[in-house]
């Protein structure tokens, strides 16, 4: 049977898996989920690419995913196997036969975080897997003017590291924070991300919000393309991916 190439949204909830990619050590992750899935459906041993390796804990409503398998059955046959094989923490959708040459890392021209804080001052049982407690007045006009700083193409060395190369410098389309009840929500949109760069920048425009740097601080920091500059990086369950353009 002929090898076809397909392409398929993934949400997964990231609280218990080691990441997107698969480990050396054997830990449990999103990319080898998916793999054994569709091994177990097809009997074929497949490696699957990915839009973004997230890290442990980090969550997505938008991943895409690619892969290469011979099935004759059908797109929507094959997504509704997948999800009969699937824990219940990774879902597929939209399956569908693409290009060969495909990836969905290198084809993509913009991808969205999300972040989300709860700041009301109760922790919520039912929020926690999804966001980050953070109770505590924040000033979102501080935080907002700080994001705006961010949008253009420079170099955001201060809060990332390349996942490949020296490389540092991206470009960021929007960064906004928002308060939807008891939530400050930040979304970014960029053509690429650094290691940790979400997360970094959440953390220190928390500092911003609370207080504790102005504005100027934070675009100093920012100017000077040096990592130790960065505040802290906020934790990984309030963030998420959740789209990619092509």
């Amino acid at each position: 049977m002929d090898l076809r190439r397909y392409r398929t949204l993934v949400e997964y909830d990231g609280t218990d898996f080691c990441g997107f990619q698969r480990q050396a050590q054997g830990e449990r992750t999103v990319q080898e989920t998916l793999e054994q899935a569709i091994q177990s459906v097809t009997g074929q041993r497949v490696i699957v690419n990915a839009a973004g390796r997230t890290d442990s804990g980090v969550h997505a409503s938008g991943q895409v995913i690619a892969f290469e398998v011979g099935w004759s059955h059908g797109e929507a046959t094959l997504g509704r196997a997948l999800n009969a094989n699937l824990p219940c923490d990774v879902a597929v959708r939209d399956v569908r036969l693409t290009d060969s040459c495909f990836h969905p890392r290198f084809a993509a021209h913009r991808r969205t975080y999300r972040y989300s804080i709860n700041n009301q001052i109760e922790p919520s049982p039912l929020l926690r897997r999804m966001t980050w407690h953070r109770p505590g007045s924040l000033d979102l006009a501080a935080m907002n003017c700080a994001s705006k700083l961010l949008v253009g193409r420079r170099d955001f060395g201060t809060f990332g590291r390349p996942p490949a190369g020296v490389n540092t410098v991206r470009q960021v389309f929007a960064a906004e924070w928002q308060r939807q009840d008891g939530l400050f929500v930040f979304a970014i949109e960029a053509d690429a991300f650094l290691n940790r760069m979400v997360r970094s920048l959440v953390g220190t425009l928390c500092l911003v919000g609370d207080g504790r740097w102005s504005v100027c601080d934070f675009k100093q920091a920012l100017d000077a393309v040096d990592r130790k500059r960065s505040g802290p990086a906020a934790p990984p369950q309030g963030l998420c991916l959740v789209s990619v353009v092509y």
